[in-house]
């Protein structure tokens, strides 16, 4: 599965504003997730910005006071050569769509389309694309919204719904308050293939019940059967049960709250694993690449923003270690001292 982040958006982003013209006078961002982009290149770049159903009808966003010029409280009519750019392409109906929008108005201008990711360099709906990233693929602002959910195996804890506190998790009855009461996280809009949760197995009605009151659709809940919490402690059960699941299935991929359960499951399935605290995706082999390639891909702008060595050094092996884990970590590092 190839992932991008939120924080990975940003990054191509800046690896691409030299292909820019330096002219530009007007970001507009092609709805929704072309908003994110457009925000990103609005604020690194300090030009205005607009969506494209406000910038048909004449009207830009408003500036606060930071980093402000006399070019950010220019009028639409002023603006002639203008950024219409989307989070992604893949047929090039909605930037097909915005073309047309944008013809049919009138409004005169150089227009520049572009994408931050494409399945290729080249679309011909984009006069650019700032990075290529293939099938299969998800994104930190669409993985609940995704078709591939339906091949995921899901956490409920941390990723449906806040986790418990400590006063909450008594597995009593504040515990069965929580279970009734849960805040929401984020919100799936696709079916999930599998629910796949630490909660035990004496709590299915409550969770059923709170699933079907936010609306939440998956074809199975798998859940742990054991008599109590004290058992499930005693027993580490949590990762291993979650990638026992997870080998057998024919899930895709395994949405995970929590990075150390992450880098668990990842281990003991041999499948990735998304986690949603640290929004990487977890190898079996720190050392394949697409593990080295996830690991290295932002490194660059990290360093950059350090500037001692020392720091630089810090920073290279806490990435090191957040990104392979602390086994792929010392395997990398006994291989780099290892004598020729």
């Amino acid at each position: 599965m190839n992932y991008r982040s939120i924080s990975d958006m940003n990054d191509a982003i800046v690896r691409n504003l030299h292909r820019l013209p330096r002219d530009i006078d007007l970001v507009v961002g092609v709805p929704r997730s072309g908003i994110l982009a457009a925000t990103l290149v609005s604020l690194t770049a300090n030009i205005p910005m607009t969506d494209l159903d406000s910038f048909l009808a004449g009207r830009i966003y408003t500036s606060g006071i930071t980093k402000r010029w006399a070019g950010l409280d220019r009028q639409a009519s002023d603006m002639r050569k203008i950024l219409v750019i989307d989070d992604s392409i893949i047929g090039g109906t909605a930037m097909r769509d915005a073309r047309e929008k944008v013809a049919a108005s009138g409004i005169e201008g150089d227009f520049i389309f572009a994408a931050v990711f494409g399945l290729s360099l080249q679309h011909e709906e984009t006069d650019m694309v700032f990075e290529a990233v293939p099938h299969p693929r998800m994104f930190q602002w669409n993985f609940m919204h995704h078709v591939f959910l339906e091949q995921c195996c899901v956490d409920i804890d941390g990723v449906l719904c806040l986790d418990p506190t400590e006063e909450e998790n008594d597995d009593g009855p504040a515990y069965e308050k929580f279970l009734a009461e849960a805040r929401p996280l984020l919100g799936p809009t696709r079916k999930i293939g599998w629910l796949v949760t630490s909660r035990l197995e004496k709590y299915r009605k409550l969770t059923e019940a709170w699933l079907a009151s936010h609306d939440v659709k998956y074809d199975h809940l798998i859940m742990l059967d054991l008599p109590n919490k004290a058992e499930r402690q005693r027993l580490g059960a949590h990762g291993s049960f979650k990638a026992e699941f997870y080998r057998k299935s024919d899930a895709i991929l395994f949405i995970e709250s929590e990075h150390q359960q992450a880098l668990r499951i990842a281990e003991l399935s041999g499948k990735p694993v998304l986690c949603v605290e640290t929004n990487v995706v977890s190898y079996p082999d720190a050392l394949s690449l697409p593990a080295l390639e996830q690991a290295a891909r932002n490194l660059p702008t990290r360093l950059r923003q350090v500037n001692s060595p020392g720091g630089r050094k810090a920073v290279a092996k806490k990435m090191a270690r957040l990104l392979l884990g602390e086994r792929g970590y010392e395997s990398v590092k006994s291989r780099v001292r290892r004598p020729a």
